[in-house]
Formats: structure tokens, C-alpha cells, sequence
């Protein structure tokens, strides 16, 4: 047992408390992410940690004294470590950790650790994947009575992915197996099979009791066979990596805001890799424009350098284009200078999916690095990862909580840095365009070559020149609504109306785009993603040409439509919702779809198997069982054509 008094909850028996570490000087912070399965132990393991390290207020120690939750089996009057982490009431209720519990652990060394207690169930992984985003060192609990689960896979293959390369596994609860040796090494040989996968060889497993505190904070007696560290003397050996240490890394400061006063231009943000002196060389990453540094202003006064993790507001020598959302970087050595992250508009990533509706490649999000938000498509699908195996799965989508291999374009070219070299300017997140919501954690792998290599030529016939010559204003025309609304007999009687008025048309019709372009997509909701990105792109082609394009298109869901839109100036795309009842278009049925869906040979039918997004704000809506004539009116006035 480790050597704890009933009489002091606070003990580090076993450590040299007086023995302050070197490299507690040049790295006084270790940032930790405690994770495992749910129930495996986590709270309690830290709050043991923080409570015998004098490392939290006398006042919290006596609430974890007197409170207990329901079903607890902690004798009234001593310490629930588990109390110590768990900040939210529901938390409390439950018997679970939901949110990501930030604790503060004053080392012996003289370091200070600040422990993140991540959620266990699977739901929360996105929250756990937060944490683990800024991390040194995990602690992945296991609990002996119930062995290794898939989320114990889940939380390892977080963690490498990013970017945490010191494991300590904890298997916990050995008391419950009897503190038997064969047990313990049949979890920890799975464990590093399972870490050797990416390429893991800092991994430290240790035997370990959280309800007693055996290997907690110093060598037990109860397992005399286990010869290493105990988690606390673990954590207190931590020394970062050389590709690890932000300082050693290449200079990055991305650019929050521009400082302007009389006589004065600066650049403000916080130096996320390397340091940074006056008179060093750096360029400007969205052009390569170089330039010297002249000045690092800080609140307290210049400085001689600055180092990862220091705000500061950089001055140059000279005047230089510099803008929100550009970053600073070292000037390279040469242009092929690996190091220096050119900006491109496509890139390989894993994707850690946090969103509730799954991804569809081809919708458009937007990608957010630092102070930066520009619009994204999955392009391409690679893989999904099997996190108990390790396995490469093929995928057509992500859902919530997989971890997937993509790639991703974006609309200009951005400069991130691989995730390896740099988390602060590797790492982005996708972000749904009209919610808000966050739906991935994205960590670059590398920019694709085609990045680099393809430039659009700017050509002196533009799209107004062509609009000119045919006198009229290009436009899309987007209808939109149920199998047999009467979409295409719509767009047909309208191309003839604008034909007839000497205007150049087009009609995108959704079976004949089926037939050639699309003949590859299905009609599943990630391939009708694809079919309106490729409608839309094509539409946006001949608009370019000078023509106005009528698009007869089901499109049932709002987020490709909203995606869609996005790729036209304002006033360029018009949203017409050919708004037809649904007893109409089944009597209608002109197609036999309806029938076959009734059969249940058409399982992804719009409106029997697959739901129908009406429009919410359309520029037109137009009666599908109307009379033809009243609905081409309405389109030409919506267009501006006289008639």
C-alpha cells in the first residue's frame, strides 16, 4: 500500500519534494490530458494527485470530506477524490465527468501540471479531443476488472493523432483483480501493440489503485514484482522532445490584429513556435514578402526575445503588406525551404468528426485556423480509421465521433503548416456555415502538390465582356422541390419564353445531368451532396459564360442549396421553391417513382424515404399546380425581364 496516514490526505512518500527539476526552468508548464473509458477512474486517480500534493484549498478537501453523490460507497468523513474534479452539477448527479475539468498540480519538481479530466463516454469524445489538442503527456486509464475497451482505442488514437507522443497508461483497479502480475501484463502488452500502431514509443505503463493509492504517488508494497515509476514520479520525469518543444520549432506568429497609432504600425499576436529577436529575418507567408524585425513591444516594455506563448506586437523595418490572418514565419533558407508553409487551397488531413449530422464531402463549410475563416469542401473521403484495430475502412461519410483521412480544398489559398511541425498553425476546424456549429477538429498532414501547381489564368474576356455581346444579365435560376412538383415542365416553358425574347439560355435538368456528369453519384444524401456541388460549379461555368442557367433540380437539403448559393455573388443565384402539395405530385407521377417507393424498391425516394428541406427564406415561391403560364410570369419578373 502507499504510504498514506489516515491523518493527512496530503503525501508524496516516495518523492523528493525538494528536488526542482531543470527543465522545470525552460518548461515550467506540462499540459496533461487524463482520458480512458467511463468509470475507468480518472477522477479519482487526479484527485488523489491534487489532494496529496497540496494542490487544492483546505476548504474543497473538507467538501469532498462531507459531500457524497448518490451511490457512493466512500465512508462519510473520508476524501471522495473524485469530488476534486468534477466542476458541473450534472456531473455531480450522474456519477460521470460531461465537460473537460481543468485542475492546477503543484509538482515536486517545480513544475506545475495543469490536468484536464476528460470525458469517458463516447458522445464526448469531441470534448476529450479538445484537450488532448493541447497536450504533452496523457494518462489513458484502464480498468482492470473490465479490460481494455473500444474507447480506451478511441482515446489512444485521439491522442497520437494529436500530437501527444508521452502515454502514461494507468491500469487502475489492480486491487479488484487481486494485484496479479499476469493480469497486468496481458493489458499492457495490448496496450503498446495497440500504441505501436502510430509509431508510439514513449509509453510508460504502470500497475496502479486510485481507491487506495497504490503507484499513485510513490512505489506500493501490494505489487513487489513492478519495478517502475508511480504515475506522479512519471509525470515529474516528462522531458519534451526536440519536435515537441514549440521553442526549438521555427518561428510563428500568426497575426490577430494590426496596431495602428500616430508613428507607430505593429502586429499583434502570440508567438506559437520558435523566437523571435529585432533584426531577425521573416516573411510575410500569403506573399513571401520579406522583412526584418525592429521592434517587439510588449505592456511592460521591449523586449530582447520572445519566446512560444508570448504576446508581443512585432514592428519591421519597412513598410509591409500585412493583414489579419496572415502569419509571420522565419524566412526560409531557400524556396523549397520544407519549413516554410506555403499558402495553398488544398490539403490532406485527418478529421476527428464532432458533429451531430454526418459529413457530406462536397458541402461547404467554413475552415477556421487562429483569427482566419475562409470557405472549405471535403473533397475526397480516404479512409475512416477503426480505432480497435487500427484498420483503413473505406467511407462515403463521417459520422459523429469517427476519425477519418480527407482531403480538404478551400475557396483561397491559406497558409497552414503540418500538424507535426506546428499545432497552432496545423490544427483548423470545420464550422457550419449558417449554425455556427462546429462539426471537425482537422489536423494537416501535408498541402497537395496540385496546391502549388495550379494557377487560374486571368483572362482579358471576362464574364461581363460575354454578358455585353449578348445584352443580357447572367443569372442563375435554382428550382427546387418534390419529385413531380413540376420543376422541369417549369424551366422548359421558361427557356422557351426566353428564347423566344432573343435571350441565351440553359437548363441544368437533374435526370439529364444523371445521365453524363453524374452518372456515378447514387442518391444517398452524401452523393446528393456531390450532384448539387457539381450542378452548381457547372451553373457557375456558364454563368461565367454570359448566360442565364435555370437549374431543375430536387436538391432536397437546405445545407447543399445554402452550399450552393455560397458560390455566387449577391443577387448572382435565386432560390425558387416550386412549392407543390404532396397529394399533387403522388397522383402526379409522372416518373413512376412514388409507386416504386410505395413497393419499397426505391428505399432514398425525396419525400417517402428521404425528407424534403422546404426552403426558409426563398427569393421566389411559385405554385407547382398552378397554371404554367402564371409561374413563368412570376420567373421573368424575378429575372428582370421585360416580357
Amino acid at each position: 500500500m502507499a504510504a498514506v496516514s489516515k491523518d493527512s490526505d496530503r503525501t508524496t512518500a516516495g518523492v523528493d519534494a525538494t528536488a526542482v527539476d531543470s527543465a522545470a526552468v525552460d518548461h515550467p508548464i506540462v499540459r496533461v490530458v487524463a482520458c480512458g473509458s467511463v468509470d475507468d477512474g480518472k477522477s479519482t486517480l487526479i484527485g488523489r494527485m491534487l489532494a496529496q500534493t497540496d494542490s487544492v484549498p483546505d476548504d474543497v478537501l473538507d467538501y469532498a470530506r462531507n459531500t457524497r453523490r448518490s451511490g457512493s460507497t466512500i465512508p462519510q468523513g473520508e476524501v471522495d477524490y473524485s469530488m476534486l474534479t468534477d466542476g458541473l452539477e450534472a456531473e455531480h448527479e450522474q456519477g460521470i465527468t460531461i465537460d473537460v475539468a481543468y485542475r492546477h498540480l503543484y509538482l515536486p519538481s517545480g513544475r506545475r501540471a495543469i490536468i484536464a479530466d476528460a470525458p469517458g463516454h463516447e458522445q464526448y469524445t469531441r470534448n476529450m479531443a479538445v484537450a488532448a489538442s493541447t497536450a504533452d503527456v496523457a494518462i489513458l486509464l484502464v480498468d482492470a476488472s473490465r479490460g481494455i475497451r473500444p474507447q480506451t482505442h478511441r482515446h489512444l488514437t485521439v491522442c497520437a493523432l494529436m500530437g501527444v507522443r508521452t502515454i502514461i497508461v494507468a491500469i487502475n483497479k489492480m486491487d479488484a483483480v487481486g494485484f496479479k502480475h499476469v493480469a497486468f501484463e496481458q493489458f499492457a502488452g495490448e496496450v503498446r501493440s495497440a500504441a505501436a500502431r502510430f509509431d508510439l514509443d514513449d509509453v510508460t505503463v504502470i500497475p496502479v489503485s486510485a481507491l487506495t493509492g497504490d503507484n499513485v504517488i510513490a512505489r506500493t508494497e501490494a505489487m513487489p514484482w513492478y519495478h517502475g515509476p508511480s504515475v506522479l514520479q512519471a509525470l515529474m520525469a516528462w522531458q519534451p522532445s526536440p519536435v515537441a518543444d514549440d521553442n526549438a520549432a521555427p518561428f510563428r506568429l500568426p497575426v490577430q490584429y494590426v496596431v495602428r497609432a500616430d508613428d507607430f504600425r505593429g502586429y499583434a499576436g502570440t508567438v506559437v513556435a520558435g523566437t523571435v529577436r529585432p533584426g531577425d529575418k521573416v516573411a510575410v507567408n500569403a506573399t513571401g514578402a520579406p522583412a526584418t524585425v525592429q521592434r517587439i513591444v510588449t505592456y511592460d516594455g521591449d523586449l530582447e526575445e520572445a519566446h512560444a506563448g508570448t504576446a508581443v506586437t512585432l514592428t519591421l523595418e519597412t513598410e509591409t503588406d500585412v493583414t489579419r490572418g496572415d502569419l509571420l514565419v522565419a524566412q526560409p533558407d531557400a524556396a523549397t525551404d520544407d519549413n516554410f508553409p506555403r499558402p495553398a487551397t488544398s490539403f490532406a488531413a485527418d478529421l476527428v468528426w464532432t458533429g451531430e449530422e454526418e459529413l457530406r464531402h462536397g458541402r461547404s463549410y467554413l475552415l477556421v485556423a487562429g483569427s482566419m475563416a475562409v470557405p472549405a469542401v471535403v473533397t475526397a473521403i480516404r479512409h475512416r480509421r477503426d480505432v480497435v484495430t487500427g484498420d483503413e475502412m473505406a467511407a462515403r461519410t463521417l459520422k459523429m465521433n469517427d476519425i477519418g483521412h480527407v482531403e480538404v480544398a478551400t475557396d483561397t489559398a491559406v497558409p497552414l503548416d503540418p500538424y507535426a511541425l506546428s499545432r497552432d498553425t496545423g490544427g483548423f476546424l470545420l464550422v457550419e456555415r449558417v449554425s455556427r456549429d462546429t462539426v471537425a477538429a482537422g489536423l494537416v498532414r501535408h498541402a497537395l502538390r496540385r496546391a502549388h501547381n495550379v494557377v487560374p489564368h486571368s483572362f482579358s474576356v471576362d464574364r461581363d465582356a460575354r454578358a455585353r455581346l449578348k445584352s443580357q444579365r447572367p443569372r442563375v435560376l435554382w428550382l427546387t422541390g418534390l419529385p413531380g412538383a413540376g420543376k422541369s415542365t417549369i424551366a422548359d416553358a421558361l427557356e422557351r419564353e426566353l428564347h423566344g425574347l432573343g435571350l441565351h439560355t440553359y437548363v441544368l435538368d437533374g435526370d439529364g445531368v444523371r445521365t453524363g456528369l453524374n452518372k456515378d453519384l447514387g442518391f444517398t444524401p452524401e452523393d446528393r451532396a456531390e450532384n448539387v456541388r457539381r450542378v452548381a460549379e457547372t451553373a457557375k461555368l456558364m454563368m461565367d459564360a454570359g448566360l442565364i442557367v435555370v437549374v431543375s433540380l430536387v436538391s432536397p437539403f437546405r445545407g447543399d442549396r445554402r452550399a450552393a448559393k455560397a458560390l455566387f455573388a449577391e443577387g448572382e443565384f435565386l432560390e425558387v421553391w416550386v412549392d407543390t402539395p404532396s397529394d399533387v405530385v403522388v397522383q402526379r407521377d409522372p416518373k413512376g417513382l412514388y409507386a416504386k417507393a410505395k413497393a419499397g424498391t426505391l428505399p432514398n425516394m425525396t419525400g417517402v424515404g428521404q425528407m424534403y428541406e422546404p426552403p426558409e427564406h426563398p427569393d421566389l415561391v411559385v405554385a407547382g399546380d398552378g397554371e404554367i403560364g402564371d409561374a413563368v410570369t412570376q420567373l421573368l419578373d424575378v429575372l428582370e425581364v421585360a416580357h
